[in-house]
C-alpha cells in the first residue's frame, strides 16, 4: 500500500484497473456453439492475448478466476505465473458459473449469483472461495460480479476476510439495456453509483454512511461509462471497454485503419473528473474473452476487435509513461481509495460535458451517502434523476424475494423513465426545476439552455449555472440558478435570483418538484403515500394519496411521505431564518391522478428583486 506522501504526490493521476477474466465456458460459445473444444481453446487465446497487450505496454492487470476456470490446470499455472511474473492479482469472478460441473452440481440453468435464494448464493460463494483456496492455496482479496447484492457482499466479507474489493454493479443497466436486448435480458441493477464506493450493508447501491454501515469492501462498477451518452440511450454502446465503441459504431476507417476517438476523450473525460474530486480520477476496464470472438461481433472482424484492444492498451501505457496514470490491481485501488477518501461524507462529483455529438449538453452527476442526483444544464439546471441513499432501502433481491430480477435501486425522480418536462400530457413528468409567472404568462427553466461552473466550498459542493433570460409579456426577466450540496447534512439548497432590474414588476418565481418511485416505467401503487403542507403550529394539511387531484397550500413546508421507498422528502426554506426575504411566501402539495400518478411540491414567491431559497431534504422513514 502506498504511503500518504505518495498519495499526495499522485492524487491527480487516473488509478487504473484492467480486469481480464478467462473464460473456459463463455455463456456466448455454449449457446452459440454447444461449448465445442476449440471454443475453450479460443477462448484461452484470447484471454492470453489481452494479458499480453496489457504487458507489452507496461500495465498489470487483476486476473479474475471464473468457476469454470478453476477446474483447468493449464489457466491455474498461467495465472500463477503472471502473478509472478508481472504483479498481476489473482482474484474469483463470480461469473462464469455455467459450465458444465455447475450445472450437474446445481441443477440449473441460472447462473446470475444475485438471482439465486439466499441458501443457494452461500452455497455458490463457498464452493468458488473453497475451489479457489484448493488451487492456489490462499483466499482471493478480490471478487465481483456484474452485480452484488448486500446480502452476499456481507456473506463474503464475513467468510472470507481477505475481500477487500468487488466489482457490484453495472452503471444505469436498467429497463434501457432490457429493451435494446429487444425485452430478454431479464435483470435489472440501475441507480448505483459510477466511481469506486464503499456499499452499505443494508444496500450495496448505497454509499456508506458511517463505520457501522461499512460493508468492509471498496466496491466498483463493471464499466466506466459516458455519464451523458449512457443515461440518455443505450449504455452497452458508451464505454471505455473499446469493443462496445465498435459495438456503437463510434469510429471512423483512414489510410491507418479504424480509429476511434472518442473512445480516448472518453478516457479523457475520466481523467478530467479529478478537478472535481480533490484530485481522484478513477478508469476501469473489464472485458471476457466473448467480447475478442474470432468470428467477429457487431459486424467488425476479429482483426478489428484486436486492434481497438491493442490500441487502448497502448494509450492507457502512454499515459503511464508520462505520469498521468497509476496502474492499479483490484486490492490496490481498494487501499488507495480508503486512504483518499477518509471521509464516508464526501461526495464524488462529476461535471460531464457531450463529447461525442457535438453539442453544449452538461450534466452533473453527485452521489453521497445521502443521495444521487443528476442535474441538466441543457434544462436549465433541472433535476432529471433522484435516488434516496439516505433510505438505505432494505430490498433483497433473488428467488424468494419480491425481487427476482429487478435489483435497481428505486428513484423518486427519472426522467427517462417517467419522463421529464417534455411530456404528452403536460405536468406529468417527473423532474425539480423552476416555473416564472407574470401577467397569467409562464416560462419552465427546463425550457433554458446554459452552461455551468463547480466550485467546492469548506462545507460541500457549490454550482453555479450561467444566468437565463426569459420575456413574459414583453418583461425579460434574467434569472441566476445556484445548486448548494450540503455534505455534513445532505440536502441541497437550490438559489432562482433575479439579476436585473425588472423597474419594479413584480414576477412569481414556483420551485417545483414533480415525483413518483419506482424501478421501471410503471408507477407502483400510491395510496400508502401522504403528502403534508405546514402551516404554523397548529399543523397544517394532510393528504392521503387517492389520486383525486388534491391540493393544500400552506406557509412553512411541503413533504411527501412514501412508505414503499421508505422514504420522506421535504421542500422548505431555510429554516434557520424563515424571516429571510429569500424565504418562499408559500408552500403547496398537489396528489395526481390515475391517469398521472405522480405527486407535486411547490414553494412561491412573488419578487421583484432578490431571490428565493429551497431546500430539498430526504429523510429516512420506516
Amino acid at each position: 500500500m502506498q504511503s500518504q506522501t505518495e498519495l499526495t504526490n499522485n492524487e491527480s493521476k487516473l488509478a487504473l484497473n484492467i480486469i481480464h477474466r478467462p473464460e473456459l465456458s463463455p455463456e456466448y460459445a455454449e449457446k452459440a456453439l454447444g461449448g465445442k473444444r476449440d471454443v475453450q481453446d479460443e477462448s484461452l487465446d484470447i484471454f492470453l492475448f489481452q494479458q499480453e497487450s496489457a504487458h507489452e505496454c507496461g500495465l498489470k492487470t487483476t486476473i479474475q478466476i471464473t468457476y469454470a476456470s478453476l477446474f483447468s490446470d493449464k489457466i491455474v499455472e498461467l495465472a500463477k505465473e503472471h502473478h509472478d511474473k508481472y504483479g498481476d492479482e489473482i482474484g474469483l469472478s463470480l461469473l462464469g458459473l455455467p459450465c458444465k460441473q455447475f450445472k450437474e452440481k446445481y441443477q440449473t440453468e441460472d447462473f446470475c449469483i444475485w438471482m439465486f435464494d439466499e441458501k443457494r448464493k452461500k452455497e455458490i460463494v463457498d464452493d468458488c472461495f473453497g475451489l479457489f483456496y484448493e488451487k492456489f492455496g490462499f483466499y482471493p482479496e478480490s471478487t465481483g460480479s456484474y452485480f452484488l447484492d448486500a446480502f452476499t457482499i456481507n456473506y463474503i466479507k464475513e467468510k472470507y476476510p481477505s475481500v477487500k474489493c468487488a466489482i457490484a454493479t453495472c452503471w444505469e443497466e436498467g429497463p434501457k439495456a432490457y429493451h435494446t436486448c429487444n425485452n430478454s435480458w431479464y435483470t435489472f441493477m440501475d441507480g448505483g453509483p459510477w466511481n469506486p464506493w464503499i456499499p452499505s450493508k443494508v444496500n450495496s447501491h448505497c454509499p456508506a454512511s458511517d463505520r457501522d454501515d461499512d460493508s468492509g469492501i471498496v466496491a466498483i462498477p463493471h464499466l466506466s461509462r459516458d455519464l451523458l451518452a449512457c443515461f440518455d440511450g443505450n449504455g452497452s454502446n458508451f464505454g471505455t471497454h473499446p469493443q462496445n465503441v465498435l459495438r456503437g459504431m463510434i469510429y471512423y476507417e483512414d489510410e491507418k485503419g479504424t480509429e476511434y476517438p472518442y473512445l480516448y476523450n472518453l478516457i479523457d473525460q475520466y481523467r478530467h473528473l479529478a478537478k472535481y474530486n480533490d484530485g481522484f480520477c478513477y478508469n476501469m476496464m473489464f472485458v471476457g474473452p466473448g467480447w475478442l470472438n474470432k468470428a467477429g461481433r457487431w459486424e467488425s472482424p476479429y482483426e478489428r476487435l484486436a486492434k481497438s484492444y491493442k490500441d487502448v492498451m497502448r494509450y492507457y501505457g502512454k499515459l503511464k509513461q508520462e505520469g498521468k496514470c497509476i496502474d492499479m490491481t483490484m486490492s490496490e485501488l481498494a487501499d488507495y481509495y480508503r486512504e483518499t477518501h477518509p471521509n464516508y461524507k464526501r461526495a464524488e462529483c462529476a461535471m460531464w460535458k457531450d463529447i461525442l455529438y457535438g453539442s453544449n449538453k452538461e450534466y452533473f452527476w453527485y452521489a453521497s451517502p445521502s443521495l444521487r442526483c443528476c442535474l441538466d444544464f441543457n434544462q436549465g439546471g433541472a433535476m432529471i434523476d433522484l435516488r434516496p441513499y439516505v433510505a438505505k432501502i432494505p430490498q433483497k433481491v433473488g428467488i424468494g424475494t419480491d425481487n427476482v430480477y429487478d435489483a435497481s435501486y428505486p428513484y423518486i425522480i427519472q426522467a427517462n423513465y417517467r419522463a421529464g418536462y417534455f411530456t404528452h400530457y403536460a405536468g406529468a413528468g417527473t423532474v425539480k426545476s423552476c416555473k416564472i409567472h407574470y401577467h397569467g404568462q409562464t416560462a419552465d427553466l427546463c425550457l433554458c439552455r446554459t452552461m455551468a461552473r463547480y466550485e467546492k466550498t469548506d462545507k460541500g459542493v457549490k454550482i453555479v449555472a450561467d444566468p437565463v433570460t426569459v420575456t413574459l409579456d414583453g418583461l425579460d426577466i434574467t434569472v441566476r440558478s445556484i445548486f448548494f450540496f450540503d455534505e455534513e447534512t445532505g440536502n441541497m439548497m437550490t438559489r432562482r435570483e433575479i439579476v436585473n432590474d425588472l423597474h419594479g414588476e413584480v414576477v412569481t418565481l414556483e420551485e417545483y418538484l414533480t415525483g413518483g418511485f419506482g424501478t421501471t416505467e410503471y408507477q407502483p401503487d400510491m395510496t400508502d403515500v401522504s403528502l403534508w403542507v405546514y402551516t404554523n403550529c397548529c399543523g397544517g394539511g394532510l393528504i392521503d394519496y387517492e389520486y383525486k387531484g388534491r391540493k393544500s397550500v400552506g406557509k412553512i413546508y411541503a413533504n411527501a411521505c412514501l412508505p414503499s421507498i421508505h422514504t420522506q422528502i421535504t421542500l422548505e426554506g431555510n429554516e434557520a431564518d424563515r424571516s429571510s426575504t429569500d424565504y418562499p411566501d408559500e408552500f403547496e402539495v398537489e396528489e395526481g391522478i390515475a391517469f398521472s400518478p405522480v405527486f407535486h411540491l411547490r414553494a412561491r414567491k412573488n419578487i421583484s428583486k432578490g431571490g428565493m431559497e429551497t431546500w430539498l431534504k430526504l429523510q429516512k422513514v420506516n
